[in-house]
C-alpha cells in the first residue's frame, strides 16, 4: 500500500478541519447537503458527459493504483530478458515457446510469440510499438477523468455558491431562511475547489505517473524482445537495457 497517498490525503483534508476549528468554526458548518449535491452530482454529471462509458469504467478499475500502484521491477525484467536471450543463442529462438506459454505477462506473451514465430525485427517491433501504444492511451485517457474532475469542480462549486445567493436575496425579509442559503453558499465553493485541488487533481497526477512507469516497463521488454530477435549478444542487451534503470532523482 502506498502510504504517503493516504497521508496527502489525511494531511490535506485535516489541515482545512483544523483550520476551520482554529478560526472558532464546528465541524457541522462544513457539512451541507444541497452543497454535496451540487457539487458531486454537477461534477459526475459533466464527467459522464465527456467520456463514453468505457473510459469512465476503466478510471474506476485503476482509482486503486493511488492506493496499491503496479509494481513495476526493471531490474528483475531485465534478467529475466537475459535469460531468454541466453536460452535463444543456445536452443534457437523455437527454445523459448515453452516460457512464451507460461509467461504471466500479456505484453511479454505477445512479444516472445512473435519471437518465436519467427518473424523479422521490424515487424515485432511494429506489432509491440502500436499495443504499446494503445495501452499508454488507455491508460492516460482514464487518469484524465480525474484530472477533468479537477477542472469541473470548482466552477460547479461557483454555481453552488451563486445559487446560495440566489436563495439569500430571495429571502432577505425573512431572516431565519438567510443563514442557510449563505452557508450553501460558501460550503459549496470551499467543496469544488478543495476536492480539485486535493482529491482530484493529485489522483490524476499518481496516476498517470503510474501509468508512465507501466508504459516505460513495457518498452524496455519491447527493446529486450528485439534485440533478441536481432541475435545480440546477452551483455550487450543487458548493458542496453540498463539505461532504462532509474538510478537519480
Amino acid at each position: 500500500m502506498d502510504i504517503f497517498s493516504l497521508l496527502g490525503i489525511v494531511i490535506g483534508i485535516g489541515a482545512i478541519i483544523v483550520g476551520n476549528f482554529l478560526e472558532g468554526g464546528q465541524l457541522v458548518s462544513l457539512l451541507n447537503a444541497p452543497a454535496i449535491v451540487i457539487v458531486f452530482g454537477g461534477t459526475f454529471g459533466a464527467v459522464v458527459l465527456q467520456y463514453p462509458a468505457q473510459v469512465i469504467l476503466k478510471a474506476v478499475k485503476i482509482l486503486s493504483w493511488v492506493f496499491f500502484p503496479k509494481q513495476v521491477n526493471l531490474t528483475g525484467e531485465i534478467e529475466k530478458i537475459i535469460q531468454w536471450s541466453s536460452l535463444a543463442r543456445k536452443e534457437g529462438l523455437l527454445g523459448l515457446e515453452g516460457i512464451a506459454d507460461s509467461e504471466q505477462d500479456s505484453f511479454a506473451r505477445k512479444g516472445l510469440q512473435l519471437l518465436v514465430d519467427g518473424n523479422e525485427p521490424e515487424v515485432i517491433r511494429d506489432c509491440l510499438d502500436v499495443e504499446l501504444d494503445t495501452r499508454e492511451y488507455i491508460d492516460f485517457e482514464a487518469a484524465r477523468v480525474f484530472e477533468s474532475m479537477g477542472g469541473y469542480s470548482p466552477t460547479i462549486g461557483i454555481i453552488g455558491a451563486v445559487m446560495g445567493l440566489i436563495h439569500v436575496m430571495k429571502n432577505l425579509a425573512d431572516p431565519n431562511m438567510l443563514g442557510a442559503g449563505i452557508a450553501t453558499a460558501f460550503v459549496a465553493t470551499i467543496y469544488g475547489v478543495g476536492l480539485a485541488n486535493i482529491i482530484f487533481l493529485p489522483v490524476a497526477a499518481k496516476l498517470k505517473a503510474n501509468a508512465y512507469d507501466l508504459s516505460r516497463a513495457r518498452e524496455m521488454m519491447s527493446v529486450g524482445i528485439v534485440s533478441i530477435a536481432e541475435g545480440e549478444n546477452p551483455r550487450n542487451i543487458e548493458l542496453k537495457l540498463s539505461g532504462f534503470l532509474q538510478t537519480t532523482f
